[in-house]
């Protein structure tokens, strides 16, 4: 059974029959990377650094995603975004995303406290009205 995936049989998805609860469906922006930081920053140094001894970026992004065992496709989102971290790029800056991603965690807890206070409004006014009784 795969780790991420719990089965409950209160939870339908897509099809009757099939119960599963994916926790990352749940909120949950970040994937687990197989890769540490520190991987990552010497990869995209690698290609950034030796781009010119290959006929293309992408001939450099695939050398140096198989010399350290990832997917091409990965590095290549990395390299992208230290494009756009550097300035270099147009789009949104790691640290953008990041306090993006805190806002709309705080407006979602917001919300759920706004309805809550709302529902506590309605049932202590039903409780203290003197018709009710």
């Amino acid at each position: 059974m795969h780790q991420g995936l719990l089965i409950r049989p209160d939870t339908r998805v897509n099809r009757p029959g099939f119960g599963a609860h994916f926790p990352c469906w749940e909120g949950c922006v970040d994937m687990v990377s197989r890769f540490d930081p520190d991987t990552r920053a010497k990869a995209v140094r690698l290609v950034v650094d030796h781009a010119g001894d290959y006929s293309s970026e992408w001939a450099a992004i695939v050398a140096v995603s198989k010399r350290l065992g990832m997917a091409s496709e990965t590095l290549r989102k990395w390299v992208r975004q230290h494009e756009i971290d550097a300035g270099k790029a147009e789009g949104i800056s790691s640290e953008s995303a990041k306090q993006i991603r805190e806002l709309k965690r705080k407006n979602a807890e917001l919300e759920r406290t706004l309805e809550i206070l709302k529902a506590a409004t309605v049932f202590f006014a039903r409780v203290s009205d003197p018709h009710q009784q």
